[in-house]
């Protein structure tokens, strides 16, 4: 007598196994496990803010300053008034520059950083005179954006002083006393390097009527601070062309101009 086919034997073995069984997952943790994980982090965290706040591992102990020209180690640290002895953590560095620049206008910018484990840095950078005003036999200095930021009693070397000989007229209430100024240093700022040297004084009397007067009685109309690039390579190449020139008109630097001996 045959016996079962291939076929009736896998179904049989089919029916034995029953269904298949789903996959075993993982055991999850014991309620004492987490508990104590938890304890674990909230006790962390904690001593994280007891060292940070409340120890005195990590507290202001140096306050350091770098970067001044002018300005003293000690003018600098007292103006920051930085809270010696709190946490480095608690430090506010945006007051201490706000107070810095308020107190110190001599500064253009500093960088605030705190130094671990116990000290904060202020790196200062001054602001650089490109002109002088003359005021009361003193000396305001004035950037290159125009800010009047400090006033010397003695004139820096090398520095040449502005004079606004802008009559009170509508010109000066149009573009305002700033706003010249502000003129001046833009073509401070242009002049080229051998001229500027010899530069001793820049003179504004309109917005498009600024002139520089140089050592020997030589003097350049420069005209507005447009083109100032322009103006600086004729005024170079026309002071080579005629040497022996006392005047110089570069207030269009395409038909410029030179004359007297």
């Amino acid at each position: 007598m045959a016996g079962p086919s291939t076929a009736q034997r896998g179904e049989r073995q089919k029916l034995e196994s029953g269904p298949p069984r789903p996959p075993r997952s993982g055991r999850l943790p014991r309620p004492r496990t987490l508990i104590i994980l938890l304890l674990a982090l909230v006790l962390a965290g904690a001593g994280s803010v007891w060292v940070l706040y409340g120890s005195h591992w990590l507290r202001v102990e140096k306050v350091s300053a770098t970067g001044m020209r002018v300005l003293t180690d000690r003018q600098v640290r007292e103006a920051a008034e930085v809270p010696v002895g709190s946490p480095l953590i608690s430090v506010d560095t945006d007051a201490i520059e706000a107070r810095l620049r308020q107190k110190l206008p001599r500064i253009a910018t500093v960088d605030v950083v705190r130094s671990w484990p116990h000290g904060i840095g202020l790196k200062v950078t001054e602001r650089t005179p490109v002109l002088i005003v003359e005021k009361g036999g003193k000396f305001v200095e004035v950037d290159a954006e125009g800010v009047r930021f400090a006033t010397v009693s003695d004139a820096p070397k090398g520095i040449p002083t502005l004079e606004l000989t802008v009559p009170r007229s509508a010109g000066l209430r149009r573009f305002g006393t700033d706003r010249l100024v502000r003129e001046a240093v833009r073509v401070a700022g242009d002049i080229p390097a051998d001229v500027a040297r010899e530069t001793g004084t820049v003179k504004v009397r309109s917005y498009d009527s600024i002139s520089l007067e140089l050592s020997g009685g030589r003097t350049v109309a420069w005209g507005s601070d447009e083109k100032g690039r322009a103006k600086a390579r004729t005024l170079t190449a026309l002071m080579k062309a005629a040497p022996g020139a006392r005047h110089f008109d570069v207030s269009t630097p395409t038909a410029p101009a030179s004359s007297g001996s």
